[in-house]
């Protein structure tokens, strides 16, 4: 078990390396974005944690790769069961160190983190692999998966447990070890999961997390000539560094990114059903979720009515503290990451857009507590141009932006006028209609009249700049694993 160590009143993590808590001689402030105090002190790790980790989990790679599947499958199930019985533990610390409420985290984040380690525990048992026969030439063809190795995993703040499990799942479920980095923003979680790992069955090594940040425990980790394998979900901009990084050494690469999603709204879309969906798929988690809905594009014979009720619907999406049941909405994660946010806002007003509800407009009524806490309202723009950065750029929180459209060829040339091609939504009663523009639009995933509807099974990732790769049950295994061809002649 880890220490449970304090300075002052404040948590301190350790690295978690080869089964055992290692504590580290530097650390990084984390602060409760809900209160915007220093609550816990997290490992500011380098190349030299980073060396260790990835040491043990060499060493452990050739005992765990040699066991079958089954046995795999049974210690991801029971870490998934020691998971859900902590559910409360998980949300309460997942809300404190990322700002969310705990209502989200524990009916999304935390749930969703054990099926992650449950799905993939049952997915690698029905892979099946490819076999040919050549009888005028006497040989048989089959094909074999091997497990790549060490492999380096970095995941983000946003949905900590849930995007670090999705990761760690399906590399250990095919016989990888893994060292993992996630944000040293969230950290707490993560440490609280390496705390059940003994119990659980995973031999040491088998699992390594190191915290700390990018430049320093990131870059040593994905520029390791041991580790062959990266899988990175987060900004575009850091995913060029680590290509670059992984270039010399040939490294597999999955990179799950940023989007910038539109939503289109055709005049005979169901518009109770859209609108309160919409409203989630735009606030949802503080809009820090990278299938967030930033631009929606309305057939401008509904576009008045749709805005009305859209401002109206999204004036009732209520932020506060992360501990209350009625908020939909807690804290943002830190202040630059607000005040960059905000500074969208202000540019579109400086632009001529309209700001209908959210930033500038109304009030939060917060209680004392969490007044330096780094909270915004749903925010609601019009009148802002495709061209403008507001449209064109990431903003990663509780702000969407709505324009109208005349014609198909117009909404689709709108969708897709942006760098990213991770998600899109469709509204519309007409399946033909349907079925042309997600054949049309640029997204990985096209949701029509849903969102966040997600079967595991299915391929993850975006086109353009929204990523490289794709995970999901088949997808992920292939990633995780090396196919190799035999031939045998008889």
């Amino acid at each position: 078990m880890a220490k449970t160590l304090d300075q002052g009143s404040h948590l301190v993590l350790e690295n978690f390396i080869g089964g055992e808590f290692v504590p580290c001689d530097k650390h990084i402030d984390s602060y409760d974005p809900s209160t915007g105090e220093v609550y816990c002190k997290v490992p500011d790790s380098g190349p030299e944690e980073v060396e260790a980790a990835v040491n043990a989990a060499k060493k452990a790679f050739p005992e765990w790769s040699s066991r079958s599947p089954e046995q795999r499958a049974q210690i991801l199930h029971k870490l998934a069961d020691l998971i859900e019985e902590r559910v409360l533990d998980f949300a309460q610390a997942e809300s404190r160190d990322q700002g969310k409420t705990v209502t989200f985290a524990r009916n999304v984040d935390i749930p969703r983190s054990a099926y992650n380690f449950r799905f993939f525990a049952s997915s690698v048992l029905h892979h099946t692999t490819d076999c040919s026969q050549m009888d005028h030439l006497g040989c048989l063809n089959y094909t074999i998966r091997c497990p790549v190795g060490v492999a380096g995993l970095i995941s983000p703040w946003n949905l900590p447990l849930y995007l670090l499990t999705w990761k760690i799942a399906p590399a250990i479920a095919s016989g990888n070890t893994v060292v993992a980095k996630p944000s040293e923003m969230t950290s707490v979680t993560a440490w609280m999961m390496c705390q059940l790992m003994q119990k659980a069955g995973v031999p040491p090594g088998v699992v390594n997390i190191v915290f700390g940040t990018g430049p320093r425990a990131g870059d040593a980790l994905v520029g390791h000539p041991d580790v062959p394998l990266v899988s990175f979900t987060g900004s575009t901009l850091t995913a060029q560094k680590i290509t670059e990084r992984c270039a010399p050494y040939y490294k597999k690469l999955s990179l799950e990114l940023g989007g910038k999603n539109p939503a289109i709204i055709f005049a005979d879309a169901d518009l109770e059903q859209c609108i309160e969906t919409t409203v989630r798929s735009s606030f949802s988690n503080q809009g820090e979720i990278c299938l967030c809905t930033s631009r929606i594009y309305v057939e401008r014979s509904i576009y008045q009515s749709f805005l009305e009720k859209f401002v109206a619907a999204a004036r009732k999406w209520k932020t506060g503290a992360p501990s209350d049941d009625s908020s939909n909405n807690g804290a943002l994660i830190s202040k630059e990451h607000l005040e960059k946010v905000r500074s969208f806002v202000a540019l579109a007003k400086a632009e001529g857009g309209t700001v209908h509800c959210g930033e500038g407009v109304d009030q939060l009524d917060l209680p004392e507590a969490n007044a330096k806490g780094y909270y915004m309202p749903a925010t609601v723009i019009s009148g802002v141009s495709d061209s403008s950065k507001v449209m064109q750029e990431e903003i990663f929180g509780p702000v969407t932006c709505v324009s109208p459209f005349d014609t198909e060829d117009e909404a689709v040339a709108k969708g897709n006028g942006v760098r990213y091609g991770l998600a899109a939504m469709v509204w519309s009663r007409d399946v033909g209609k349907v079925h042309c523009m997600a054949k049309r639009l640029q997204a990985g995933l096209v949701w029509a009249n849903c969102w966040m509807v997600r079967d595991l099974n299915l391929p993850f990732g975006g086109m353009k700049h929204s990523g490289v790769g794709r995970e999901g049950g088949k997808d992920s295994y292939h990633f995780f694993t090396e196919v190799k061809s035999v031939t045998i002649k008889h």
